[in-house]
């Protein structure tokens, strides 16, 4: 640059960076979700080498191959920190929870999630907990349980997401507790960091985005039926999976559903729980006690219970087999703005780049101020 010009300079990474970095022990504010069957170990460590945090899914690793996994990340990264997702009704949790301590994970994530006991053991072993949620009140309910930094998702996300923009949830929740945010829901480049931090956020968390990399290991076929995706008005909200609010690109499956009768449905949801029950080795008293505690805790929830094996057995067939018309694709709406498949590392190199060239163009702003 010319010494004499009189242009903005273009921040350097290191003024991109907040006190989640410390946290998490990562270069960019830039979280990679834990997407079942989508977030393994050669995504979270392509991730965590670029220079983000990344979040192994817990939830569809096999009981048997999480800590090989857990290990790989290691290996692959040199021990940088990440993380590990997982679900409170897993029959393996507890295996989960004790990994994560064995092996010094920076962070858990997790929706419903664990107890004080659990989180305070957690927390006590150096774990931040980290749990996504979708409404100021589970936000509070969370800190109230013991988690030290919060996900907010809004609607606009992929998943079981929820119904408020991520525009009308991020601040209220930002001005509302005493915990570092992230914000997820609609976040797919350096403008989008930008605003998360304008907000009060310290950082984002993105799924669909880091899903459409070169690095995700998701079948061809399945990442293109993403990309030819164009229209982010069609990628809508379905009950019909496990009657749970999710965002999903329409195709063959789906319409089969809304045609479906209703004991067409049922019959599709209790065949692929077996299957679930096959697959993670679930014991008919696991299954019955899950079934318990979602009565306890809320009984409109039963249903959603015995149907919550729909998704990741439907995920599976989209994300491993590559077979994207008798599956569900999670997609966010960002999916429709998203024209080619980057590698994690010029993904993250681009989004702090225009970061910083974002930045650089406020502060004559600020000045005229």
């Amino acid at each position: 640059m010319n010494p004499n010009s009189t242009a903005t300079p273009i921040p350097t990474p290191q003024a991109i960076r907040t006190p989640l970095c410390d946290l998490l022990g990562c270069h960019y504010p830039i979280v990679q979700t834990a997407m079942g069957w989508v977030a393994g170990s050669s995504l979270v460590a392509a991730t965590t080498n670029a220079g983000g945090f990344g979040f192994l899914a817990g939830a569809t690793i096999a009981a048997d191959r999480i800590e090989a996994e857990i290990l790989r990340v290691k290996e692959l990264t040199g021990g940088k920190p990440f993380g590990l997702n997982f679900h409170m009704f897993q029959p393996n949790a507890q295996q989960l929870l004790d990994l994560a301590v064995k092996h010094r994970l920076r962070a858990v994530s997790y929706g419903r999630g664990p107890d004080k006991k659990t989180i305070a053991r957690l927390r006590d072993a150096g774990i931040h907990c980290m749990p996504t949620v979708g409404a100021l009140k589970h936000a509070q309910k969370a800190i109230e349980m013991g988690a030290n930094i919060i996900t907010i998702q809004g609607g606009e996300g992929g998943g079981h997401t929820g119904s408020v923009p991520t525009t009308v949830l991020l601040p209220q929740v930002v001005d509302a507790v005493n915990v570092p945010v992230v914000a997820a829901g609609g976040f797919y480049d350096g403008r989008g960091l930008v605003a998360a931090l304008a907000y009060g956020a310290q950082g984002i968390a993105m799924g669909t985005r880091f899903l459409m990399t070169r690095d995700s290991g998701v079948p061809d076929a399945t990442l293109q039926r993403y990309l030819a995706t164009r229209d982010a008005e069609k990628i809508q909200i379905s009950y019909l999976v496990d009657g749970m609010p999710q965002r999903m690109i329409p195709n063959e499956y789906m319409a089969m559903l809304e045609k479906a009768s209703a004991f067409k449905r049922l019959r599709i949801a209790l065949s692929l729980a077996l299957q679930w029950k096959a697959q993670t080795g679930m014991t008919l008293s696991h299954a019955f006690g899950v079934v318990w505690q979602a009565m306890r805790e809320d009984s409109a929830s039963v249903a959603q219970t015995v149907m919550a094996a729909n998704a990741p057995m439907l995920l599976q067939r989209s994300m491993v087999e590559g077979r994207p018309s008798e599956g569900v694709m999670s997609a966010g709406q960002v999916a429709a703005l998203i024209g080619r498949l980057d590698s994690c590392e010029e993904l993250i190199g681009a989004m702090v780049a225009q970061a910083g060239e974002r930045i650089a163009a406020l502060q004559p702003l600020g000045a005229a101020a």
